[in-house]
């Protein structure tokens, strides 16, 4: 047995030298005993958390091991960057190297949700969808429709979204389909076409399936099978896996998706039934206008509800049961053979089914979910307050999971993130819930730290200045502004500045246009709505330019080089007061005899300033300064443990000092002309 073992070590040892020469690059230590930590826990069938710091090469240390392993396993990213990444780029770059010395086939394999694969039978039904009709109705939007059907026509095309042609989002949802009203392959007049049913065949048989935490967690926690079986599932990104799953399962009740399943229904169903439907939508969304107005006109009605309001009570009701009486015609109507009517009342009741549990779920909140209005989007939400017992239940009992990221330790601790992902932590094993013939230990876990190969201390500097004031509520302060502006000009630009709110963004947008005008240096803003992309991509071109961001930007931004010389955070993270989720978590743990602040607010923040400060070291030719702007850190106890979650930057509190290097780093980029 032994022997076998150390065969295994052996070939990942060999297979990951042949992969690090595949992408030219070098061995690195961290990577290597990553490499063997995973291939351990793949063989040993444990879990494992290993935190491994930027530029360890985590991507191939996992990959590797997992290819040499034989069997199958599911990779589980946050980001479609990263996704892309590893299907795009990192695979097909290694596959050939290991089939030689592997000597034998490997193949990988990307499974996405239905949704973003393009919908044959709807795209072609003899009669339109409501979202179809739009279309109609929206004539600028048919040029994107006959690109779109062109696209589909032509041989060899995925039906990806990511694969096709730019168009606009509502073309793209009046050819698309979600997996409750697909009809299926077998009762599908294009099931033999189909491009969802391709991409699911070919992932069943692949080594390697790489997939995003939101539809891993959806399976998870609705506990059926979406994806394909597997022997081990790997998370990366996974300090983001907890939200990402309870995103995934937060139910949102609006307007606009009960109008959408009334209209289907209306159209596909005609009669008395849907006419009911019809009318209970329409009460819903004037009860629910003049619900956001009154919340509009007086915020302190705004964020978390501690019950369902009762104006909206009787109208969410009639929309349950409205909906469960069409669902019901659907079920007893079997007579249907006709494969688009089929496919038609196979939408209407996966849309009408959807209205008819969220509703139900809304009408009977549970004690462990919360509740919130969102005014601005007319939006209900209804979200679970925790989801480590449901993966600890239906994720860590029935398979290895091997979750790492730069950021998985709080404090230089991983307990945070292990409990909230759900492995048992210096606790016993609810052994009613845990319990079961072959199921995996979720304490049998092992703890990892790989480091970095960076040498953060000689590479980055992290300012702590003393003599600003304290942040309040109304954004930065104006001392604060003064002194971005100074470091930003002594840095030359190349600054991404990083906001925990939209206030502090506008703020700082309007101060720098003032102070730095003269200088020309170009200040690139976010706005809400904006996509992520193309403003990195902007700021990365122009090394003098400075990039101005909210939470969005504080995590997966990747631009090494002088373009990114000084990132300076305004303030300490912490979530919002009226955020709804995370204030009903600590608000949980207070009423538990803990503390709130210290088991959710302060690990959040930390998590946030780890992610944040990550951005400003990303290769070993990096050099620059992160500059947090926020006093507490260096005058609350607490500031210990934020610093201790961040790369360890030689610290300094002297601005004179930290201008000075900046000016140096701009003098020495400016003379090679960067």
């Amino acid at each position: 047995m032994a022997s076998a073992k150390n065969q295994q070590m052996k070939l990942v040892g060999e297979a990951l030298s042949a992969a690090i020469e595949a992408i030219g690059g070098e061995p690195r230590e961290g990577q290597i005993q990553m490499a063997e930590a995973v291939a351990n826990a793949l063989t040993d069938r444990h879990h494992l958390l290993v935190q491994a710091g930027t530029g360890t090469g985590k991507s191939l240390a996992y990959l590797v091991p997992a290819l040499v392993h034989g069997k199958k396993v599911l990779v589980a990213t946050a980001t479609l960057a990263l996704q892309r990444q590893l299907v795009e780029r990192d695979l097909p770059k290694i596959q050939p190297a290991l089939e030689k010395v592997l000597k034998r086939n490997l193949t990988f394999a990307v499974y996405k949700g239905v949704g973003n694969y393009l919908c044959l039978q709807k795209m072609n039904g003899a009669e339109q969808d409501p979202d179809g009709d739009m279309l109609m109705e929206i004539g600028a939007l048919e040029k994107d429709q006959k690109r779109l059907k062109a696209w589909a026509a032509t041989p060899g095309v995925s039906g990806d979204r990511d694969d096709a042609p730019d168009v606009d989002r509502r073309v793209w949802f009046a050819n698309s389909v979600s997996g409750r009203e697909c009809i299926g392959k077998d009762d599908c007049a294009f099931g033999s076409q189909c491009f969802a049913v391709a991409a699911k065949a070919k992932a069943q048989t692949a080594d390697v399936v790489v997939t995003n935490h939101t539809l891993l967690a959806i399976e998870i926690v609705d506990n059926h099978a979406i994806l394909p079986e597997r022997d081990a599932v790997i998370l990366d990104e996974a300090h983001e896996f907890m939200d990402r799953t309870t995103q995934a399962v937060t139910e949102e009740l609006t307007a606009a998706r009960v109008e959408r399943a009334a209209a289907m229904a209306t159209k596909h169903m005609p009669g008395k039934a849907a006419i009911a439907f019809k009318k209970a939508a329409d009460d819903f969304a004037e009860a629910i206008a003049d619900f956001s107005a009154d919340v509009r006109n007086d915020p302190s009605k705004a964020g978390r509800l501690p019950e369902l309001p009762p104006q909206l009570e009787a109208p969410i009701r009639k929309v349950k049961e409205s909906s469960a009486a069409v669902v019901a015609l659907i079920n007893a109507d079997a007579d249907i053979i006709d494969p688009d009517s089929m496919a038609q009342r196979a939408r209407v009741k996966g849309a009408t089914n959807e209205i008819q549990t969220i509703a139900s779920k809304m009408l009977r909140p549970g004690k462990h979910q919360v509740m919130w209005f969102e005014p601005n989007f007319s939006t209900l939400y209804l979200a679970p307050l925790e989801v480590s017992d449901v993966l600890r239940r239906n994720l860590l009992t029935e398979t290895p999971v091997i979750a790492t990221s730069a950021t998985l330790t709080i404090g230089k601790s991983f307990d945070a993130i292990a409990k909230s992902i759900g492995f048992v932590v210096g606790q016993d094993i609810d052994e009613e819930s845990d319990e079961g013939k072959g199921a995996i230990d979720p304490a049998n876990v092992q703890m990892l730290d790989v480091g970095s190969p960076f040498d953060f201390a000689s590479q980055g500097m992290l300012y702590l200045p003393r003599h600003l004031a304290e942040p309040g509520r109304d954004g930065p302060a104006k001392d604060t502004l003064t002194e971005l502006g100074e470091l930003i000009e002594a840095a030359g630009g190349r600054t991404l500045a990083l906001f925990s709110s939209w206030r502090g963004v506008e703020m700082a947008d309007e101060h720098l246009r003032r102070v730095l005008a003269e200088l020309k240096i170009p200040i690139i803003t976010q706005k809400r709505g904006d996509s992520v992309g193309p403003l990195v991509e902007k700021f990365a071109k122009d090394p003098r330019s400075i990039l101005l961001g909210t939470i969005s930007l504080w995590q997966g931004i990747d631009v090494p080089g002088p373009s990114c010389t000084l990132v300076a955070i305004d303030r300490i993270p912490f979530p919002r007061p009226d955020e709804p989720v995370m204030s009903a978590r600590s608000a949980e743990a207070d009423q538990a005899g803990g503390s709130g602040f210290m088991q959710v607010s302060l690990p959040r923040a930390a998590l946030m300033l780890a992610q944040g400060t990550g951005r400003l070291i990303r290769s070993m030719d990096d050099r620059g300064v992160v500059a947090i702007l926020d006093t507490r850190i260096v005058t609350k106890r607490y500031g210990s443990i934020l610093l201790n979650s961040m790369p360890p930057f030689y610290r300094t509190s002297d601005g004179a000092v930290v201008k000075e290097s900046l000016k140096r780093l701009d003098k020495q980029f400016s003379e090679q002309g960067l």
